[in-house]
């Protein structure tokens, strides 16, 4: 019979690459064993550094823009039977172009994966936590949810809902010893664009963006002190979205537009 591990136990959606990567790093060598998912094959390779980092991994692949995958994860974390420290729900997307031109089918299944996971998987996680009286939630999502998001139509929206709904979340939780974070990075050095079909943008190739070792660094020590939000990256993205506060809607609109529009539009 196995010992078994005396460290706590993260969970982390999105885990193959970008932020929710760097994210499961730091857990791992911050002393956690993770359950850390992903869409793609990508996830088992993450799941071999985790080990080199130190933990004990339990790697799923499953797309969570289906309700199976969530179900799929949560079993994962029930089939440890151990308590829940840390969850960190960070896995999303977005879809560049113009609204009139992308595909229906594939905006819907964006708010499956942005939207309806995320609180498909945090009413499980909210459960579980709520009866320990203990643990940390970690909810990514963007600096986009602070203005419209002109040629990520659909985008902005998804992340402005992600941000209100952990705000909501955290007050109800407080009482149960639970802590809910809010991670708003502003652009980041992933492949988050590429995927989104925006290289033909002012977000492809060239544009400088925040270290996303950087941004989930902020990202971390925010859960781990309990904070109830944090702008992931630079200075300059931190007084972004300190301005956001006080601009006009369409002013931001007509901003973002600037940098999303595909130059072949």
């Amino acid at each position: 019979m196995s010992t078994p591990s005396p460290r706590p136990l993260a969970l982390v959606t999105g885990a193959s690459n970008g932020i929710g990567y760097e994210i499961a790093r730091l857990c791992a060598l911050n002393g956690f064993d993770l359950v850390a998912t992903g869409r793609s094959e990508k996830i088992n390779a993450a799941a071999a550094q985790f080990i080199r980092d130190g933990a004990n991994v339990t790697a799923v692949r499953a797309d969570l823009a289906e309700a199976s995958g969530v179900e799929k994860v949560w079993k994962a974390v029930e089939d440890t039977g151990r308590p829940l420290a840390v969850a960190v729900l960070n896995a999303g997307r977005s879809i560049g172009g113009a609204f009139i031109d992308t595909d229906l089918d594939d905006e819907l299944a964006l708010i499956s994966l942005n939207v309806t996971s995320v609180v498909h998987l945090a009413k499980h996680v909210a459960r579980r936590m709520a009866a320990h009286q203990a643990g940390k939630i970690l909810i990514t999502s963007s600096l986009s949810a602070t203005l419209p998001t002109p040629y990520e139509t659909v985008y902005g929206p998804s992340r402005a809902f992600t941000r209100m709904f952990a705000l909501g979340l955290r007050e109800e939780l407080e009482e149960h010893g639970v802590t809910v974070t809010t991670l708003m990075p502003g652009a980041t050095d992933s492949d988050f664009h590429a995927r989104a079909g925006m290289n033909d943008t002012v977000f492809g190739p060239g544009m400088k963006k925040n270290s996303r070792k950087d941004v989930a660094r902020q990202g971390f020590l925010a859960m781990m002190e309990g904070r109830a939000e944090v702008v992931g990256g630079d200075a300059a993205t931190k007084r972004t979205a300190i301005e956001h506060r006080f601009l006009p809607e369409t002013y931001k609109a007509a901003r973002h537009a600037t940098k999303a529009k595909p130059r072949s539009h």
